[in-house]
């Protein structure tokens, strides 16, 4: 369709009222902090709706049909609330038993998702040994398990997966993280750089970031921890930046939506974001 005078300024002014919108994130509850965190340092003058639906949490131990009535819910909800741009699934749980279907259901709206990042640990491991923490939902999922097949020839996988784990990062309940940090990884033998032993781990859920410092100090600083928060932000900016939906004047601004209690996720935004 050619457009000229009147009509051309008008899509111009509709394609910059398009790149003002916000961009939706959700998670089950605090622990896609982390990738807004990313998020936020790819696209700074963004701004974003923060869904956690802690009121609902923890998807990893919930069933498939749950977690994906509850991310469709959600979309819409983003969508007729703050109409929302784009769409980051911030949850690993919630892009393998859903993320198909947002696609689907919302084919004109970017829809960014995460995995346990083993292509990247594939990548990086010098031993051929890569460890995965992630939550029993996640490890059990078709999606998963068709992505740790197609890296079968590039490395060997333990996975393990990690009740509890989220719930206590989401709690911030460091003796309890400790505890659970150090029993997961004493399930996986043997952490090191000698052939044959495990040299990088992936921090599969995307609470777990939040534990790094943790894990660092159990497993040594020879061991590799891979997350997924910045593939994602590039990913955001490449469907974005597609569709001529970058912001590149705004303000930064986050808006925040909870399910459970709002106390515990300003707390949450202000201790890992300093917001």
């Amino acid at each position: 369709m050619n457009l000229s005078g009147a009509g051309l300024e008008s899509a111009r002014q509709n394609a910059g009222m398009d790149r003002d919108r916000p961009i939706g994130v959700f998670d089950s509850g605090v622990g896609g902090l982390s990738v807004l965190r990313a998020l936020r340092a790819e696209l700074p003058a963004e701004d974003f709706v923060y869904f956690s639906d802690a009121g609902h949490a923890p998807y990893g131990e919930k069933d498939e049909d749950f977690v994906s009535g509850r991310s469709l819910a959600i979309a819409v909800d983003l969508l007729e609330q703050h109409r929302i741009k784009g769409l980051v699934v911030a949850c690993n749980t919630a892009t393998a038993a859903a993320v198909h279907l947002l696609r689907a259901q919302h084919t004109q709206l970017p829809v960014v998702g995460v995995e346990p990042a083993l292509k990247p640990a594939a990548a990086l491991t010098k031993t051929g040994q890569v460890a995965v923490l992630a939550t029993r939902g996640t490890l059990a999922s078709a999606k998963f398990q068709s992505l740790q097949a197609s890296l079968r020839d590039q490395a060997e996988f333990s996975l393990v997966p990690c009740d509890g784990l989220a719930a206590a990062i989401e709690a911030d309940d460091q003796h309890q993280v400790r505890a659970l940090c150090r029993r997961y990884t004493l399930e996986v033998c043997c952490f090191g750089t000698a052939p044959g032993e495990i040299d990088t781990l992936v921090l599969g859920c995307t609470h777990y970031p939040f534990a790094a410092e943790t894990f660092r100090e159990l497993l040594g600083p020879e061991i590799q921890l891979v997350e997924t928060g910045e593939p994602v932000a590039r990913q955001t900016r490449r469907l974005l930046e597609a569709q001529g939906l970058l912001n590149a004047a705004g303000g930064g601004n986050v808006r925040w939506q909870t399910t459970g209690s709002p106390e515990a996720l300003r707390a949450a935004a202000s201790r890992w974001l300093g917001l």
